[in-house]
């Protein structure tokens, strides 16, 4: 995957799984101002996303020292980054795996595996497996000082198994029999209507 070598040491384009994709309309949380989101998930055995992630981090907590936390880095700084199997640990699809959630007030672009435009919200969503670009920052807001995630753009690698919340139309029904113009209802069917 090539890569902008003039990217700043904050931004990081990672490789994941997204859930809870939030990224074709903005949404508010808990009366909060709309934004875009998504949560990524990022295997733990995936030892370099990992350590760019880390990287970046640092990157972020050295840029923010000086221009958010008075020339040094706080000692009780809130991550990013959260453990699956601890902070979601009923939720099959976060074990084993390390998360953090990008927001944005901005939409992302999000295009497929050739950088074209994707334009219809039902071909890129939560269980999609994706590049997700990200610009980590240091905040200080409320009383509360640490690192976030800034979502930038999204590409698409390959659709996974959704993650909506919701069974899919295959797990609600099956296959009906005859064709299409044939009444499916019969008339013994109909009783309820009586």
């Amino acid at each position: 995957m090539a890569t902008n070598n003039t990217a700043p040491a904050t931004k990081v384009v990672i490789p994941c799984r997204i859930s809870f994709a939030n990224i074709w309309e903005p949404k508010s949380i808990n009366g909060s101002d709309e934004k875009y989101s998504v949560s990524l998930l990022i295997p733990k055995d995936d030892k370099a996303t990992l350590a760019k992630i880390k990287k970046a981090i640092e990157a972020a907590k050295e840029a923010a020292k000086d221009k958010k936390w008075n020339g040094k880095i706080p000692p009780n700084l809130k991550m990013p980054m959260h453990d699956g199997d601890i902070d979601r640990p009923d939720d099959e699809n976060y074990a084993g795996h390390f998360f953090f959630n990008a927001t944005s007030k901005d939409a992302p672009q999000i295009v497929d595996r050739k950088v074209q435009s994707i334009l219809d919200p039902m071909e890129c969503g939560s269980g999609d497996y994706c590049n997700v670009s990200v610009n980590f920052y240091g905040f200080a807001a409320s009383g509360n000082k640490g690192i976030a995630a800034g979502l930038q753009n999204i590409q698409l690698v390959r659709h996974g198994e959704r993650l909506a919340g919701r069974p899919s139309a295959s797990a609600d029904f099956v296959e009906v029999e005859g064709e299409d113009d044939e009444d499916i209802i019969g008339d013994d069917d109909m009783d309820f209507l009586n």
